[in-house]
């Protein structure tokens, strides 16, 4: 018998050994994952998931307490992570953010204060993860807004400030002045009235800073329709205007008590037959 039979004889019962191996190896990882397995689960370490308010699906994985999460890390839809410790119910976000309040079920859920990378802050209501309810946020270039809030825009009753010492005191929808409210400027002037979509429309009082007074109609932030404007010199009109001028029927008083009533266009009177045409004052 040569050495290729012999090679030839041994070979089958290699692959057997072989094989025997593969299976001894492979029952014996079956048996270290289960025990790993069961190891965390003894040990109160899970993966848990939960609905984001988006309909996105966020992730916990780390220690549990009761089958709540306790320790661990949250990963939310779109790369951002954060370190749960519910003992000091904090979330540690990767983006350097913190927040420290109320947690239910992995979302910020009650009152709390949310700490920003970039130096703003947040104290107030959350609901479902979002900043919804009343608070106030307090930002990096001093401004400051304190009110309520739907899904962190403001919307509701509330006071804006800007580091400048203007303010504006009354209702928003999505972010922007909606409805009645009160504005005042740093220079002095105000306005006392509705707004619609950021802008003065609807009726009220414009103060201007050099005693300026004018009471009556807006139209997307313009003097529109019926009013009152009264110069700090001791003359008015009240009448009808379109776009910030004098415009339709009106009646012009000077200080000295004479009057014109009649038309107006483009802000100057328009003369009758015989009569001088007088300019209005500049604003």
């Amino acid at each position: 018998m040569n050495r290729g039979e012999n090679i030839s004889k041994r070979t089958p019962r290699n692959r057997m050994r072989t094989g025997k191996r593969i299976l001894i190896i492979f029952v014996i990882a079956l048996v270290c994952a289960a025990v790993i397995i069961g190891a965390l689960f003894v040990s109160g370490i899970k993966l848990i998931r939960e609905e984001a308010a988006d309909g996105g699906e966020i992730k916990f994985f780390g220690m549990t307490a009761g089958g709540e999460p306790y320790k661990g890390t949250v990963y939310y839809p779109g790369g951002l992570t954060a370190k749960l410790d519910k003992k000091n119910n904090t979330l540690t976000y990767s983006d350097g953010s913190v927040y420290k309040g109320d947690i239910a079920n992995l979302l910020r859920d009650g009152r709390g204060e949310m700490t920003y990378a970039g130096g703003d802050a947040y104290e107030g209501d959350f609901d479902g993860d979002l900043i919804t309810g009343s608070g106030k946020f307090t930002f990096s270039n001093g401004d400051s807004y304190e009110g309520e809030l739907v899904s962190g825009l403001k919307n509701g009753y509330g006071t804006y400030k800007w580091a400048d010492g203007s303010y504006y005191t009354g209702l928003f929808k999505d972010d922007q002045r909606n409805g009645a409210g009160f504005s005042y400027w740093a220079d002095g002037t105000s306005y006392d009235g509705t707004y619609l979509g950021g802008m003065k429309h609807g009726s009220g009082t414009f103060t201007f800073a050099n005693g300026d007074i004018y009471t009556g109609e807006y139209e997307n932030d313009q003097r529109s329709g019926y009013g009152t404007y009264s110069w700090a010199n001791g003359e008015s009109y009240t009448g009808h205007f379109k776009d910030n001028t004098l415009n339709g029927e009106g009646t012009y008083t000077w200080a000295s008590g004479r009057t014109y009533t009649g038309m107006f266009e483009n802000g100057k009177m328009v003369a009758n037959e015989g009569e001088e045409d007088i300019s209005q004052p500049e604003e």
